[in-house]
């Protein structure tokens, strides 16, 4: 981590592609040291820690990142780099709070100490712990790519997810999603059931700060127009604490989706993800056995 930091010191804007390249000079790696794969053979181990040790700097706000596939030193990573320390590891990380918030689900400092420090795991706690930094870090990464996407493909996103989640039938007869303009506040409708017997509304705006809480106020008009039972309204960001009370408050359900819990559920329910591998954990059936 402390070289990568090291060589995004002249303050450019750099290519995630470009500073492998750096990083595979400045170690002297040979052609087969950077073919070399982790054991599931699907990306090489050098491109695999360049890639963590990008992640753990940005979570730490030691880079920015302001465009997708590309860095550049933060004011923090420069007061770093002014005394630098011997090596970045996750362990010097560990005084950033940010940094404890990423690795931590709960943001408990004791359970991320734990995390960082932990080497007699079992084989099965190392996987899920793994399974679940892993997760993080797509998360990351598809609320990144949220963030650019074209708001009318948003809207799109938001009814697959709502379709698969079970809501309809097929995606022509669950859903709709209105024009682009003249929507009187509403961007798509699914029915909540294949018989179409009640409909969900929906809002789905792209924000990359805190949703305004007039949003929320809008689209709790807008249903009130629509005399709509129950809305949805999902953003790429977060909602201020105002936004929830409003939601809770109001004669109607009302239901707010943050950006990471977008995120989670797209991931859950294979929404502009794939699959890559698959591994199961076994475990003795006693009952096999047993006379």
């Amino acid at each position: 981590m402390l070289p990568l930091l090291k060589a995004t010191a002249d303050g450019n804007l750099h290519k995630t592609a470009d500073l492998k390249e750096l990083l595979a000079k400045e170690f002297d790696l040979s052609d087969e040291e950077r073919r070399e794969l982790l054991p599931s053979g699907t990306q090489s181990r050098f491109d695999n820690r360049v890639i963590w040790a990008k992640t753990y700097l940005a979570k730490s706000l030691l880079l920015d990142t302001p465009k997708r596939a590309h860095v550049a030193i933060s004011d923090r990573g420069r007061g770093v780099l002014a005394n630098p320390p011997e090596k970045i590891d996750r362990s010097f990380l560990m005084q950033y709070k940010e940094f404890v918030e990423f690795i931590s689900p709960n943001n408990k400092v004791e359970e991320a100490v734990k995390t960082v420090e932990q080497n007699n795991q079992t084989p099965k706690e190392k996987l899920e712990e793994a399974h679940q930094q892993i997760k993080r870090m797509l998360i990351s990464q598809l609320q990144d790519v949220l963030s650019d996407i074209d708001p009318y493909k948003f809207e799109q996103l938001v009814i697959d997810l709502l379709q698969a989640i079970g809501y309809g039938g097929n995606r022509a007869e669950a859903a709709q999603v209105t024009k682009k303009s003249a929507d009187g506040g509403i961007d798509g409708i699914i029915n909540e059931d294949r018989l179409g017997l009640d409909k969900i509304y929906i809002q789905a705006k792209r924000y990359n700060n805190p949703v305004p809480i007039r949003e929320v106020r809008d689209f709790g008009g807008a249903m009130l127009a629509h005399n709509a039972r129950k809305g949805v309204f999902i953003t790429t960001s977060e909602f201020p604490e105002s936004a929830r009370d409003y939601a809770q408050n109001i004669d109607r359900t009302l239901i707010l989706i943050d950006g990471k819990r977008l995120a989670e559920l797209m991931i859950e329910y294979n929404i502009g993800i794939s699959p890559k591998e698959t591994f199961v954990y076994k475990e003795i059936d006693s009952d096999y056995f047993e006379n």
